[in-house]
Protein backbone atom coordinates (compact mmCIF):
# COMPACT_ATOMS: atom_id res chain seq x y z
CA UNK A 1 0.00 0.00 0.00
CA UNK A 2 2.80 2.48 0.65
CA UNK A 3 6.08 2.30 -1.11
CA UNK A 4 7.50 5.72 -0.06
CA UNK A 5 7.10 7.15 3.57
CA UNK A 6 7.66 11.05 4.59
CA UNK A 7 8.54 11.44 8.02
CA UNK A 8 8.79 15.07 8.31
CA UNK A 9 10.41 15.89 12.09
CA UNK A 10 11.91 19.12 13.78
CA UNK A 11 13.41 16.53 16.74
CA UNK A 12 10.73 17.66 19.22
CA UNK A 13 8.65 15.74 21.55
CA UNK A 14 6.00 15.62 18.98
CA UNK A 15 8.60 14.60 16.14
CA UNK A 16 9.37 11.71 18.21
CA UNK A 17 5.85 10.73 18.62
CA UNK A 18 5.68 10.98 14.82
CA UNK A 19 8.97 8.97 14.42
CA UNK A 20 8.25 6.10 15.65
CA UNK A 21 5.05 5.85 13.84
CA UNK A 22 6.58 6.12 10.73
CA UNK A 23 9.29 4.03 11.41
CA UNK A 24 6.58 1.14 12.18
CA UNK A 25 4.93 2.20 9.51
CA UNK A 26 7.19 1.32 6.73
CA UNK A 27 8.67 -1.44 8.59
CA UNK A 28 4.88 -2.90 8.05
CA UNK A 29 4.82 -1.85 4.51
CA UNK A 30 8.28 -2.71 3.94
CA UNK A 31 9.00 1.00 2.16
CA UNK A 32 11.27 3.54 2.03
CA UNK A 33 11.07 5.73 4.86
CA UNK A 34 12.57 9.73 3.66
CA UNK A 35 13.23 11.46 6.53
CA UNK A 36 12.58 15.52 6.20
CA UNK A 37 14.31 18.33 8.35
CA UNK A 38 13.92 21.57 7.32
CA UNK A 39 16.09 24.21 8.71
CA UNK A 40 13.26 27.20 8.80
CA UNK A 41 15.12 30.00 7.03
CA UNK A 42 12.08 32.67 8.43
CA UNK A 43 13.70 31.50 11.68
CA UNK A 44 17.22 32.48 10.48
CA UNK A 45 16.40 35.79 8.88
CA UNK A 46 14.49 37.00 11.60
CA UNK A 47 17.35 36.23 14.37
CA UNK A 48 20.01 39.31 14.36
CA UNK A 49 22.69 36.64 16.30
CA UNK A 50 24.35 39.34 17.93
CA UNK A 51 25.75 37.29 20.30
CA UNK A 52 27.28 35.11 17.99
CA UNK A 53 31.32 36.10 17.01
CA UNK A 54 31.61 33.48 14.13
CA UNK A 55 28.68 31.90 11.77
CA UNK A 56 29.51 28.79 12.57
CA UNK A 57 28.34 28.98 16.23
CA UNK A 58 24.94 31.09 14.79
CA UNK A 59 21.54 29.31 14.57
CA UNK A 60 21.18 28.21 11.18
CA UNK A 61 24.58 26.00 12.36
CA UNK A 62 22.99 24.99 15.71
CA UNK A 63 19.78 23.93 13.42
CA UNK A 64 21.60 22.16 11.06
CA UNK A 65 23.42 20.26 13.67
CA UNK A 66 20.22 18.73 15.61
CA UNK A 67 19.01 18.05 11.92
CA UNK A 68 21.42 15.69 11.49
CA UNK A 69 21.57 14.46 14.80
CA UNK A 70 17.37 13.90 14.32
CA UNK A 71 17.96 12.32 10.87
CA UNK A 72 20.42 10.29 12.33
CA UNK A 73 18.51 8.89 15.03
CA UNK A 74 16.11 8.02 13.13
CA UNK A 75 18.24 6.25 10.65
CA UNK A 76 19.32 4.36 13.83
CA UNK A 77 16.06 3.16 15.08
CA UNK A 78 14.88 2.85 11.38
CA UNK A 79 17.83 0.13 10.82
CA UNK A 80 17.34 -1.90 13.87
CA UNK A 81 13.86 -2.73 12.32
CA UNK A 82 15.06 -3.13 8.70
CA UNK A 83 13.64 0.13 7.19
CA UNK A 84 15.39 1.69 4.38
CA UNK A 85 15.84 4.94 5.25
CA UNK A 86 16.43 8.21 2.78
CA UNK A 87 18.00 11.33 4.33
CA UNK A 88 17.33 15.08 3.65
CA UNK A 89 17.98 18.01 5.12
CA UNK A 90 16.89 21.62 3.49
CA UNK A 91 16.67 24.98 3.88
CA UNK A 92 13.53 27.11 3.17
CA UNK A 93 9.75 27.31 4.62
CA UNK A 94 8.68 24.07 5.88
CA UNK A 95 5.64 23.58 4.86
CA UNK A 96 6.57 24.35 1.24
CA UNK A 97 9.77 22.47 1.54
CA UNK A 98 7.26 19.34 3.23
CA UNK A 99 4.55 19.60 0.29
CA UNK A 100 7.80 20.03 -2.76
CA UNK A 101 9.57 17.04 -1.45
CA UNK A 102 6.59 15.05 -1.13
CA UNK A 103 5.72 15.89 -4.54
CA UNK A 104 9.34 15.26 -6.20
CA UNK A 105 9.70 12.14 -4.33
CA UNK A 106 6.23 10.46 -5.38
CA UNK A 107 5.34 9.78 -1.35
CA UNK A 108 2.68 8.12 -0.55
CA UNK A 109 1.87 8.54 2.50
CA UNK A 110 3.36 12.11 5.28
CA UNK A 111 3.55 11.08 8.43
CA UNK A 112 3.31 14.47 10.74
CA UNK A 113 3.66 15.20 14.46
CA UNK A 114 1.51 18.05 16.14
CA UNK A 115 1.77 19.20 20.03
CA UNK A 116 -2.38 19.25 20.97
CA UNK A 117 -2.79 23.35 21.88
CA UNK A 118 -5.56 25.52 23.26
CA UNK A 119 -7.62 26.59 20.12
CA UNK A 120 -6.94 29.85 20.72
CA UNK A 121 -2.85 29.12 20.05
CA UNK A 122 -3.83 27.38 17.16
CA UNK A 123 -6.46 30.45 15.78
CA UNK A 124 -3.20 32.66 16.45
CA UNK A 125 -0.54 31.35 15.50
CA UNK A 126 -1.37 27.89 13.16
CA UNK A 127 1.02 25.10 12.79
CA UNK A 128 3.45 23.76 10.33
CA UNK A 129 1.27 20.25 10.50
CA UNK A 130 -2.01 22.20 9.84
CA UNK A 131 -0.62 24.50 7.03
CA UNK A 132 0.82 21.46 5.18
CA UNK A 133 -2.95 19.42 5.60
CA UNK A 134 -4.52 22.15 4.03
CA UNK A 135 -1.88 22.65 0.93
CA UNK A 136 -1.16 18.89 -0.17
CA UNK A 137 -3.43 16.52 -2.24
CA UNK A 138 -1.25 13.32 -0.54
CA UNK A 139 -2.25 11.29 2.32
CA UNK A 140 -1.19 12.36 5.67
CA UNK A 141 -1.14 10.92 9.33
CA UNK A 142 -1.43 13.15 12.29
CA UNK A 143 0.52 12.24 15.16
CA UNK A 144 -0.66 14.06 18.15
CA UNK A 145 1.80 14.42 21.33
CA UNK A 146 0.41 16.42 24.77
CA UNK A 147 1.83 19.58 25.64
CA UNK A 148 3.69 19.59 29.22
CA UNK A 149 2.71 22.62 31.12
Amino acid sequence: MYDHILLSTDGTNASEEAESHAIELAATHDAVLHVLYVVDEDLVTSYSGDEYVDEAEGLEHGLEELGRATIDDVRTRAGEQGVEVVEALQHGQPTERIITYADENNIDLLVLGTKRRPAEYRALLGSVTERVLRLTDRPATVIKTEVNT
